[in-house]
């Protein structure tokens, strides 16, 4: 069964190998990152700046889990704004040879229920790229809807590209 949890600076190694193996595969989806990005120390200091960010109350950040216990990816919460908006964003990765087998589709249900759960938002929003069909499956299979589309949205792959924007409420807070 496909888990979540809190990602650690042990994770690291395993985060550092998966970006590097599938960086191909991830650039179309992904901002254009320095090669520091894919070593060991780059992805610790991405792992310690998630985790002040969790300190911080503003990001929950996760590694995917698959059935063998292997880190298959990431899923964030992120840009949690409390008071009247309770509100954050996700976003999530997987690698390629975990493509297309459940996994993204469980860790944003797991998400979820962390959003609503146990951090009592209102709202998740995510974005996708107007033709990644792919997410745009995952988010509808978890309940998403699609709201609208953010023109030049996100600078993805080395430029600015269109967004499909999707949310879900949580249509059981008071």
């Amino acid at each position: 069964m496909t888990t979540t949890r809190l990602m650690s600076p042990e994770d690291a190694p395993v985060l550092a190998a998966l970006l590097r193996s599938n960086r191909d595969f991830l650039a179309p989806w992904e901002p254009d990152r320095e090669d520091s990005y894919f070593t060991e120390e780059g992805q610790l200091a991405v792992v310690r700046d998630a985790l002040d960010w969790y300190e911080a109350g503003t990001h929950v950040p996760h590694v995917i889990v698959d059935d063998d216990g292997r880190v298959v990816g990431r899923i964030t919460l992120s840009g949690i704004v409390r008071f009247s908006l309770q509100s954050a964003s996700v976003g999530y990765w997987v690698s390629e040879h975990a493509n297309g087998r459940g996994h993204a589709t469980a860790a944003l249900r797991s998400m979820i229920a962390v959003a609503f759960g146990d951090l009592g938002l209102h709202r998740i929003q995510a974005e996708t790229l107007k033709h990644n069909a792919a997410s745009q499956r995952i988010l509808e299979r978890a309940g998403f809807e699609r709201y609208g589309l953010a023109p030049e949205y996100l600078r993805i792959a080395g430029r600015w590209q269109d967004c499909v924007m999707y949310q879900l409420i949580n249509r059981d807070m008071a």
